[in-house]
């Protein structure tokens, strides 16, 4: 009997996404900010050197503090736009840091460009050698602080496949934070989560509303619950919550409470990371 696209084997390889990247489960990801790119609005003129020096510091710093993998965003280039809009030199900076990053530190990366641009994240993955990316509509539509962002999950999986990069993971966030999902409001957040699974993806991110904000717990359990996949959080994650959180998901995807004064555009504070990481149950 010929199988679904969506078949057992191909769920089980995909139950396997954080143990094949990272070696275990319960992992801990370290957000790298880059500082504002070359054509971004706030880019002031800084050498390119310093941005890469700098993103290589605090992926530095995670690592070395016991994180398992770091995930690098160009989350200086606000206000971000829309995927279609983002010109060809965000990709060329991002892969030379990213690449620098895997290489010096040896350990799996991910990347995610802002807003939404799976394809650019695909390519700078492809080049750099990153082991997955995040993608914060991956199916659906809602409205975000850009405009109106639809699912790329469709225009995602035929770039990856004509880059033969299908070893690239799929990180796919649901209900994603910064936005408004009345779009789809006649649809429960469950099935919003199975169409991720439906839409091959390999873990799903339960996030707040904003960076920085905690999901509620019973909130993470269903999502958890109705993706049958790996599950992370990313956003909120603090020492006080993490353990909490752990108890429920698969992973946690952490920047703002291990940076300095636990301000995300600050730079990593590598005490923080150290103490964060002994405070797990793991």
């Amino acid at each position: 009997m010929t199988k679904s696209p969506n078949s057992i084997g191909s769920k089980q390889a995909a139950n396997d996404a954080l143990r094949s990247i990272f070696g275990r489960s319960k992992v801990v990801i370290g957000v790298v900010h880059l500082a504002p790119l070359p054509g971004a609005p706030r880019y002031d003129g800084e050498a390119v050197e310093a941005i890469y020096q700098r993103g290589l510091d605090d992926a530095k710093a995670y690592l070395d503090g016991g994180c398992d993998g770091v995930i690098i965003e160009n989350h200086g280039d606000v206000p971000f736009a829309k995927p279609d809009d983002i010109g060809p030199e965000t990709s060329a900076y991002m892969s030379v840091v990213s690449d620098r990053i895997r290489r010096e530190l040896g350990r799996p990366i991910g990347i995610n460009v802002l807003a939404n641009a799976s394809i650019p994240a695909l390519s700078i993955a492809s080049a750099s050698g990153a082991s997955f990316i995040r993608v914060n509509q991956w199916a659906n539509a809602y409205v975000a602080n850009e405009g109106f962002i639809e699912g790329e999950a469709a225009r995602a999986m035929r770039f990856r496949a004509k880059l033969r990069a299908n070893g690239i993971r799929i990180f796919a966030d649901a209900h994603v934070k910064h936005g408004a999902h009345a779009i789809v409001g006649d649809r429960p957040v469950e099935e919003q989560v199975k169409d991720l699974v439906f839409f091959d993806a390999d873990a799903v991110i339960a996030t707040g509303q904003r960076t920085g904000h905690a999901a509620d717990l019973g909130y993470i359990r269903m999502i958890k619950e109705a993706a049958g996949l790996p599950t992370l959080v990313g956003s909120g994650v603090t020492p006080d919550n993490a353990n909490d959180i752990l108890d429920i998901v698969d992973g946690v995807i952490v920047a703002s409470s291990l940076k300095h004064d636990g301000v995300w555009w600050n730079q990593v504070d590598p005490q923080r990371v150290k103490a964060f990481i002994r405070g797990l149950k793991r």
